[in-house]
């Protein structure tokens, strides 16, 4: 019994699996079956679907990208606007990749820009390099972008169609008998097998070419009930092709030869079908992938099977089934691996071809229209630069090194992975990739010193050379710091130029691969440590390696101006967090000093405003203006200020504003404008108490301990306060909240800014 029922779990077990390799060869034939259709059902759907069906490889490519890349995002979309967007790749160059390609906001944009001009139809007779120093990713983006391509093509949205003959051997020779007058051949006493021969389109024309060019814009226009695609098919550049391209000549003459045994085009259209295309560049089908070592044959090819087929089927020999390797990539896209080797002459070879979109296979003309794109090192250039005739016909994109710090500590992330980011303080690992990228950055900007007339002002904030201010600029950030003139000199012209002149950068400097390697060296000091990683830990390791060659293309003062930029900012945040006003105590304090402006010192009056008794004398009066002022000011000063505000309330807040406008005090202009500098005053001063409050720092030490409630409760309440805030406000943890307040304090920021 036990050895029964043994095998009966054994075919249950067995029968599992045959009905899993069942469902997968179902699954697979589902998905990679080529789709066949006649040419009547091809024309239903391009009635149907006029935009999927009707798109040649930029259109299709175009589309491929935009499926992938969702619409950008412009976080300023002021009037000045550059269109300089964000946008997120990820799906493009990351997921599913086994090697993430990570493009920076300038490459995004520029090849966003690109890709949008394909769908313009702007873009024939032009191969495109993209050019970048070794290390920059050109590869892996290149790579990236062909499988996502391949991949979209077997999407329903990523449909394309090419011509496929299929001759019914019987019903061909039938009819061409009745054509010709000839008796019928009796084929069920024929000892022959029926035959349908598959010729495909080996130039992967698409099947409307086959209506012939001078009637096909009324056929369309009968076929397609879309009226505004037709207007765009009938007139925009991007449909050229659909009304003025040709067949192949394999394609034109199969088709003259079926029409002039047939006798009429409706015979002969049932003859062709449309297959989709399948693009694979494992087989170099759509998709062909040279390096630079790779040997290829320029000979013609042919299929002599399917020659003799044909002569034997047309009974002559008018149909040449003959072609140029360009062929497996017409209508596809046609790469070169760097310009070494053997891909400088084919670089060469496409000359030509690029220039007129024909070139001879034997003394037959072959039309080609790719998607040529290729990759360059700078120093490559040289074997095309100087070639007059290429000069119009090759449009470089720059691939430099990242020069976005956001998207630099992205490609940490990934590498190192998403914990790091909890070893470090906020902004800590970001300024690390500022540094990195500092040495792949031009030194001067003509675009930044135009607009920034009076660069002193910023000293505390940036690098001499703006290099921080760049930097923000590629992220699409303007800077807070920026005063309001600045701004709006930041007009459309000077984002132009300043965007436009990343294009010259990242060809030097610290690679991507070196970034990484320097990072782990790095990081691999502080992983272990308890302590959060901060602005000082990276400051004395770039010191400590300053002898290394890669390490001197950081711009000379370029990590001071860093730390100074970083502790101005730390400074802001503490400030903010442990600032806290009492809204209606500061109305109060303004209404009573607004008030006590009318009378002299020494008396005590009654405050129509709050109610509040107030003891006038210069110490109530200093109190007051030193928010404004601050503690140090002269009495000169003071007392100019203090007459300027009560002329002011006599004049213009008392007289006209209250009396005649019958506003309350706290609707007029004057304690608006008070109270907005009362505020902003008092956050810009918060720290000053506990600068060199040992309690203060004491307490801070001691938060998170026992020994934190033996302070005083008003230093525990603002230290809670603190810590709270830089949580909430600016996701620090506790304890890297205490280690930015004792930075803060410790390096006497208050003092320095």
């Amino acid at each position: 019994m036990a050895t029964k029922k043994k095998s009966i779990e054994h075919w249950e077990e067995k029968g599992k699996k045959l009905e899993l390799l069942y469902w997968i060869s179902s699954e697979l034939y589902v998905s990679e079956h080529k789709k066949h259709e006649t040419f009547d059902d091809f024309l239903f759907q391009a009635s149907d679907r006029p935009e999927i069906i009707f798109r040649d490889i930029f259109q299709l490519f175009h589309d491929m990208v935009n499926y992938y890349v969702p619409k950008g995002k412009d976080e300023y979309m002021d009037k000045e606007t550059i269109g300089f967007v964000s946008y997120d790749t990820s799906q493009l160059f990351v997921k599913d990749c086994d090697n993430p390609f990570f493009a920076d906001r300038p490459f995004a944009n520029r090849l966003m820009n690109l890709i949008s001009k394909f769908k313009k139809g702007i873009q024939n007779n032009q191969i495109y390099l993209f050019e970048g120093p070794p290390g920059s990713g050109k590869s892996t983006f290149l790579n990236n972008l062909l499988m996502k391509f391949e991949e979209y093509t077997k999407t329903p949205e990523g449909e394309i169609y090419e011509t496929l003959w299929k001759i019914d051997v019987e019903k061909f020779d039938l009819i061409r008998r009745k054509v010709k007058g000839l008796p019928p051949i009796d084929y069920e006493h024929q000892n022959t097998n029926n035959r349908v021969i598959e010729i495909p389109c080996p130039n992967h024309d698409h099947p409307i070419l086959l209506i012939h060019r001078a009637y096909r814009q009324r056929f369309l226009d009968e076929l397609i009930d879309d009226k505004k695609f037709k207007q765009k098919l009938f007139h925009d550049k991007e449909y050229n092709w659909v009304l003025k391209d040709t067949p192949c000549s394999i394609c034109n003459s199969i088709y003259n030869t079926l029409l002039e045994e047939l006798g009429v085009p409706v015979e002969v259209f049932k003859m062709v079908h449309a297959r989709r295309v399948d693009f694979n560049r494992q087989f170099g089908r759509g998709i062909s992938v040279f390096n630079p070592g790779d040997e290829g044959s320029t000979k013609p090819q042919s299929n002599y099977t399917l020659q003799n087929y044909i002569n034997e089927v047309f009974q002559n020999e008018n149909i040449k089934y003959i072609y140029s390797t360009l062929a497996d990539t017409n209508n596809g896209v046609y790469a070169l691996m760097d310009i070494k080797e053997h891909n400088v002459d084919r670089l060469m070879d496409l000359h030509g071809i690029i220039s007129d979109g024909i070139h001879k296979v034997d003394l037959v003309e072959e039309r080609i229209k790719s998607l040529f794109v290729g990759l360059v090192n700078p120093e490559d250039k040289r074997y095309y630069e100087n070639v007059k005739s290429f000069q119009d016909r090759i449009i470089n994109i720059s691939i430099p090194y990242i020069l976005d710090y956001n998207t630099e500590v992205v490609i940490y992330i990934n590498k190192f992975g998403e914990d790091i980011t909890e070893k470090f303080l906020p902004r800590v690992l970001t300024n690390f990739a500022k540094i990195i990228i500092s040495t792949r950055l031009n030194r001067e900007s003509e675009a930044i010193r135009k607009w920034i007339i009076h660069p002193e002002k910023y000293s505390k904030y940036v690098d001499r050379n703006f290099l921080l201010l760049k930097m923000d600029v590629y992220t699409g950030k303007i800077p807070e710091w920026l005063s309001e003139e600045d701004v709006k000199r930041f007009d459309r012209q000077t984002r132009k130029d300043i965007v436009g002149a990343s294009e010259t950068e990242g060809l030097k400097g610290i690679s991507g691969r070196q970034s990484l390697s320097i990072f782990s060296n790095f990081y691999s000091r502080h992983a272990n440590s308890d302590k959060l990683i901060t602005m000082d830990m990276i400051k004395d390791f770039f010191e400590e390696n300053a002898g290394e060659p890669e390490f001197s293309e950081i711009p000379d003062g370029f990590i001071n101006s860093l730390e100074s930029s970083y502790g101005f900012n730390a400074l802001q945040e503490v400030k903010e967090s442990i600032y806290y006003y009492n809204e209606k105590q500061i109305s109060k304090d303004i209404m009573n000093y607004l008030y006590a402006l009318n009378f002299e010192k020494g008396t005590t009056e009654r405050c129509v405003y709050t109610g509040d008794n107030i003891d006038i004398t210069e110490e109530f009066y200093k109190n007051f203006e030193s928010i404004y002022l601050g503690t140090t000011t002269t009495d000169t000063i003071r007392h100019n200020f203090r007459n300027d505000l009560r002329s002011e309330y006599v004049t213009k807040t008392l007289a006209q504003e209250i009396r005649v406008l019958n506003k309350n005090i706290d609707e007029t202009s004057q304690y608006k404008n008070l109270f907005e500098r009362y505020t902003r005053n008092l956050k810009e001063n918060a720290l000053a108490p506990y600068t060199d409050n040992d309690n203060f720092r004491r307490a801070l030490m001691d938060f998170g301990t026992d020994n934190f409630e033996n302070n005083e409760e008003r230093i525990k309440r603002d230290v809670k306060q603190l810590i709270t805030n830089l949580h909430c406000k600016f996701n620090y943890t506790a304890e890297g909240a205490k280690q930015v307040s004792l930075y803060v304090i410790d390096k006497k920021l208050v003092r320095k800014y």
